[in-house]
């Protein structure tokens, strides 16, 4: 869960507000995490298998409607996934440039644009085709290796709590522009803006779902990995965020070239130690962003394959390697597609990741939980929600809100329609030449 979202979010999330009450969209967000976690702690103390929400819907859902479920799960995640791991390479490439600021140097579009060509976009894609080159071979200790680079995030994450506590200015966090909470259109569209950077960035909280097969006392360990991970890293984010912003002012994250818009970790550090802790501090993110975009093309190329070998997807991704034994269809699918969402801006990719995992997956399997609640009421539950149904009604509003409440929402929502449109016509064409 802990990531490089935060390292090179917080630009993002300071001007979708234009100012440091952004923090109330970490709070928020932090809130409906909970709730969605409360969804996910449920589903899988319920169903602990490996495939988490590929299994999830199909059971929700039941026969008729389950295998369409689980089918456009999939799709959509062969589109999400890549902004996932496109996310990554961006934010390692932005980080280069404090290194080589001939990176920012741009040769085709607009700087700051939702679509360019730059030293950053080859950089991204450069960084990602590595991650590929690397997965596409039987990969022994993978997860070892990516779990000691995690090390290396929390420390750099910890490092920056420590080093805001030491030299924080309250009057620089909690100086705020004239009308910061004046109700409004411009208010609530920008609290939309930032509950979307947050939802990014929290992501995660479920990934243990995906395991649950492996976890020893599932019915216990599912909802207490889920829930306290939430809470912690609740803490954290917020204390950096809060940290760096009453370190260095937030006027100076604004701007598309601002450099603390670009790496401002880095920048952070330059301000307090020198280079020397900002070249440091450049150098655990760049390659904390590698081992996450690397573990999670690994991760998932592993379940369009799974959809595949058990029927439910295009059959070429359940084909392996004759040597390594890997999915290399699936993997190919992902990289190529993720070095292709390069070429966008980090904002452009988080508002489409976000927007269409939301409306095709997480919604989809909120309202899968009501279902089964009310189809199956004999199902043994070995952890209900308190105060059921209110926690997936508020992570229902949370997601609504979070689609429609921000300028130029209508983008990403065409993104998702035309995902789910597509899915829809390809399901129908499959399920057509297999009865024909």
């Amino acid at each position: 869960m802990v990531g490089v979202g935060p390292f090179i979010t917080l630009p993002l999330i300071v001007a979708a507000m234009g100012g440091p009450q952004a923090m109330l969209g970490w709070v928020l967000g932090a809130g409906f995490a909970l709730c969605d976690g409360l969804i996910w702690a449920e589903l899988g103390a319920t169903f602990p298998e490996a495939g988490g929400s590929y299994r999830y819907l199909a059971e929700c859902y039941g026969p008729k409607w389950g295998k369409l479920a689980s089918f456009l799960f999939v799709w959509q995640l062969s589109f999400s996934a890549p902004l996932s791991l496109a996310s990554g390479c961006i934010g390692l490439a932005m980080y280069a440039s404090y290194f080589w600021p001939g990176l920012n140097h741009v040769f085709w579009g607009a700087a700051g644009g939702t679509f360019a060509l730059s030293g950053v976009t080859l950089a991204a894609i450069v960084a990602c085709l590595l991650a590929l080159a690397l997965a596409y071979r039987k990969v022994a200790a993978a997860g070892r290796v990516a779990q000691w680079l995690s090390v290396g995030v929390v420390a750099t994450l910890l490092w920056v709590i420590g080093a805001a506590a030491l030299h924080f200015h309250p009057a620089r966090a909690f100086t705020f522009p004239q009308g910061a909470f004046a109700p409004g259109a411009g208010f609530l569209l920008g609290l939309g803006s930032a509950m979307l950077i947050a939802t990014y960035d929290y992501w995660g909280y479920y990934n243990v779902a995906f395991l649950g097969g492996e976890v020893q006392r599932p019915e216990r360990n599912i909802p207490r990995a889920i829930l306290w991970s939430i809470a912690i890293v609740a803490a954290l984010y917020l204390a950096m965020n809060v940290g760096v912003i009453g370190v260095l002012r937030w006027r100076t994250l604004l701007g598309a070239n601002a450099p603390a818009h670009e790496y401002v970790i880095a920048v952070f550090f330059q301000h307090l130690y020198g280079a020397w802790a900002a070249k440091l501090a450049a150098g655990l993110i760049m390659a904390a962003a590698f081992a996450s975009v690397f573990a999670l093309l690994l991760g998932y190329s592993r379940v369009p394959y799974a959809a595949a070998v058990d029927g439910n997807f295009f059959g070429a991704f359940a084909r392996l390697h004759p040597q390594g034994k890997f999915p290399h269809v699936a993997l190919l699918w992902l990289g190529g597609v993720a070095a292709l969402f390069c070429c966008f801006s980090l904002g452009a990719v988080i508002a489409a990741l976000v927007v269409i995992r939301i409306a095709l997956q997480f919604l989809v399997q909120a309202v899968g939980l009501l279902r089964l609640r009310r189809t199956r009421p004999e199902l043994p539950r070995p952890f209900r929600m308190p105060f059921y149904p209110a926690p997936v009604l508020l992570a229902v509003a949370g997601f609504v809100y979070v689609l429609f409440a921000r300028t130029g929402s209508w983008v990403q929502l065409g993104d998702a329609g035309v995902v789910l449109a597509a899915g829809l016509a390809v399901y129908g064409a499959r399920r057509f030449v297999k009865n024909h």
